[in-house]
């Protein structure tokens, strides 16, 4: 076998290779996965800074309370399955939850081995000061988009998500 014939095919265009050593080359600029990850966390931490300051919760806590705030009475799985978080993440979120008092654990109804979550009188007066300061800076994050293009953008989004669901 000769040399030529073992080794991986070198980029054909230049612009493939990374600093003529013949990787291939990635622009993270124009990268999907990636462009979503930054928007995301510049998003994610200015949203954030809102409500860390205030209450003291992470941006894992607010994730929990928020989707008990909407889906009472979800199993810690179920909470890191409807945000896509790791179960770990969410595990110990809720173990800080439920040291300040903000969420509740209850047994589940027809299954006694299985614990329910719900927001306590405490977690819900947080949910509910956060709530609007979320819409709010939801609308300023979007304030660039004119109304078409904000129906645009929910609509790619859903077309981007729904094959990745499980």
């Amino acid at each position: 076998m000769t040399q030529a014939a073992s080794s991986p095919a070198a980029p054909t265009d230049p612009a493939d290779a990374h600093e003529g050593h013949g990787h291939r080359s990635l622009d993270l600029e124009q990268f999907l996965p990636y462009r979503l990850s930054v928007l995301t966390n510049r998003i994610s931490r200015g949203l954030a800074d809102i409500y860390s300051e205030r209450f003291g919760i992470s941006v894992t806590e607010w994730r929990v309370i928020a989707v008990l705030g909407r889906y009472p009475g979800l199993s810690a799985n179920g909470v890191a399955e409807r945000t896509a978080m790791d179960k770990v993440a969410v595990s110990r979120a809720v173990a800080r939850l439920l040291e300040r008092a903000l969420i509740e654990r209850e047994m589940h109804d027809s299954d006694r081995r299985r614990s329910v979550l719900e927001l306590s009188e405490a977690g819900h007066a947080v949910y509910d000061v956060i709530v609007p300061l979320a819409l709010e800076y939801q609308r300023n994050v979007l304030a660039p988009l004119d109304e078409a293009e904000r129906a645009t953008f929910a609509a790619i989004m859903a077309k981007l998500e729904a094959p990745l669901k499980d």
